[in-house]
């Protein structure tokens, strides 16, 4: 048993789904049953989600999750931390289940060649090569690896645009892409492949992946992994980071930006200080009362 009790698996699989209502809330209510907390997306085209529990019950959920419609080969990344990473449990429906906003975009047509954690070193290392962190700034600002393009995106929908106006560059080139655990190139690369892009691959697993299996001496990953709940980073062995989160805007915060003027706990850091009106943070200050105040009762405020 892992000192660090808890266990985190993040998944996702483009498939077919039909009545998303249908899925939901069975869906829902088995992960609480199991005493599982995270977040779920479905969309009628597939699955995608981070949830965290007791080992054992974390494989009973994915074994449901398993016994839906086409997903019976989906693949987890999987790691151990000792506290909770979620205030509870959430299932929603969406339009996509990673949001590109191209409706062309269908990953079960055609994606590029998977490269696995273990080859990628060899693959970055090739001069006709191009590597592309599809990720969004505020995530490629704590880690990325060695060398590769940083698109400067802040929502994935803006990778389309950014690939328009930058692809002359990339004329006659491999190119290679990376995220976090995948998703994000499943469609990436589906739609360099819908644009005339002949040679196309993407890191299998994503970042994720790469840290589980690749011991750091051997490493080119720089910096920390941004992850999608309350441990904020992860480094190689998918160790929690030394991350923290500005709770006014959701992004990435280290110790040293909590020494800035422009930080206060809960309202504001350096990279949100001008993006909220005043009457904003008033309501932000007074949502850490009521924290403060559900912490000193023992209880967890989920706000």
């Amino acid at each position: 048993m892992h000192m660090n009790n808890i266990k985190v698996s993040t998944f996702y699989n483009f498939t077919a789904f039909d009545n998303l209502k249908e899925i939901r809330e069975p869906l829902l209510i088995f992960c609480k049953k199991n005493k599982i907390k995270g977040s779920i997306l479905i969309a009628f085209e597939g699955i995608n989600g981070t949830i965290a529990g007791n080992p054992h019950e974390i494989e009973i959920v994915l074994k449901y999750i398993k016994s839906l419609p086409g997903c019976n080969s989906i693949k987890s990344k999987n790691s151990y931390t000792s506290t909770m990473p979620f205030n509870r449990m959430k299932v929603r429906i969406k339009k996509e289940i990673v949001k590109m906003g191209q409706p062309n975009i269908d990953p079960r047509k055609a994606v590029g060649k998977y490269i696995t954690a273990e080859n990628w070193n060899e693959l970055m290392e090739n001069d006709d090569i191009v590597i592309i962190d599809t990720r969004n700034e505020y995530e490629v600002e704590i880690g990325t690896f060695e060398g590769s393009i940083n698109p400067k995106t802040e929502s994935f929908s803006q990778f389309p645009k950014w690939w328009e106006d930058n692809k002359s560059k990339y004329l006659n080139k491999k190119i290679a892409m990376f995220c976090t655990g995948g998703i994000r190139c499943e469609k990436s690369s589906n739609y360099l492949l819908n644009n005339g892009v002949q040679d196309v691959y993407h890191l299998e697993g994503g970042i994720l992946k790469y840290l589980e299996n690749i011991e750091e001496k051997n490493s080119k990953w720089q910096g920390e992994c941004y992850v999608f709940d309350h441990r904020v980073s992860v480094v190689h062995g998918l160790n929690n980071g030394s991350y923290d989160c500005c709770f006014a805007c959701g992004r990435p915060i280290s110790e040293n930006d909590k020494k800035q003027s422009s930080y206060e706990y809960g309202v504001s850091c350096k990279k949100c200080i001008n993006e909220f009106s005043e009457k904003r943070k008033t309501q932000f200050r007074e949502r850490q009362k009521q924290i403060q105040l559900a912490e000193k009762k023992g209880e967890r405020h989920l706000g």
